[in-house]
């Protein structure tokens, strides 16, 4: 009984704290803040202004005035609809490499100095090359999420099942077990967590990736919304974007946390 109030009591500090804390940004916010004058901007926008255009933003967010001028929710499904076309390949390449070098030891030792070069590149820097051969922007976007994603879940699996207590594959070997049930029942369980946990970095770089990447290119796409607007000098517009950005990166992050979560309980 203690233990739980003690545990209700942290709660409810944790949850003040937050509170306390983003009154004090917005607080510091409307201080540095200054009103717009006839409609246009003489500065940061108030959050009053931004909480309106925001809510405006999502009131209508699918219509459709041309190339420039299309609602949050439009370009929102064009990035996304990227993001996981890109990421979803970047997993099946990944996660079967990984597989392939975690339970070879040798082939890992060779490949290992290619992926240490190629994993700090910037996917950005990627563009250029992809925009020459591809010849298409929006593919390219896609390809630059395929390069972000790959690494953390290549990684990841590689050590997944490199770790995997060798008690299991014999018995899998003394069983008999073809080589896709073998992977099956035992290799993707057995590295599940390490996997999930590559997966769950990955969806973050990726969607941070996407953003830049559609500043680049124009056209649709969230990151394009952000730029066309900070050149018309929609301040309000950019943040109340930026904020829309980053709640659809805590649902992904919130969606493989819960998967984690899942498969730690199971394992």
């Amino acid at each position: 009984m203690g233990l739980l109030l003690f545990m209700k009591t942290e709660r409810l500090r944790t949850v003040l704290s937050t509170i306390m804390l983003f009154a004090l940004f917005l607080s510091v916010w409307q201080l540095s803040a200054k009103p717009s004058i006839q409609g246009k901007s003489e500065g940061l926008p108030t959050p009053a202004a931004v909480m309106s255009r925001g809510w405006e933003m999502i009131s209508d967010p699918f219509y459709d005035r041309g190339p420039n001028d299309k609602g949050i929710g439009i370009q929102l499904a064009y990035s996304v609809g990227r993001l996981c076309v890109g990421y979803s390949a970047a997993a099946v390449v990944a996660i079967s490499l990984g597989v392939i070098l975690g339970l070879s030891p040798i082939l890992y030792g060779a490949l290992n100095p290619y992926v240490q070069i190629l994993k700090p590149i910037s996917p950005l820097a990627w563009m250029p090359l992809f925009l020459y051969t591809i010849k298409d922007s929006g593919w390219s976007a896609v390809m630059v999420i395929f390069m972000s994603s790959l690494w953390p879940i290549l990684a990841n699996t590689a050590f997944g099942v490199a770790g995997i207590k060798r008690d299991y594959l014999n018995v899998s070997a003394l069983l008999q077990l073809s080589w896709l049930k073998r992977l099956g029942i035992v290799i993707l369980p057995a590295a599940a967590p390490a996997i999930v946990a590559g997966l769950r970095i990955s969806i973050g770089s990726a969607w941070v990736a996407i953003v830049a990447a559609e500043m680049l290119i124009g056209g649709t796409g969230v990151g394009y919304f952000v730029w066309n607007e900070w050149n018309n000098l929609q301040l309000t517009s950019v943040i109340s974007a930026i904020v829309m950005i980053g709640l659809v990166g805590v649902l992904l992050d919130s969606g493989f946390g819960k998967l984690a979560k899942a498969i730690s309980y199971k394992e």
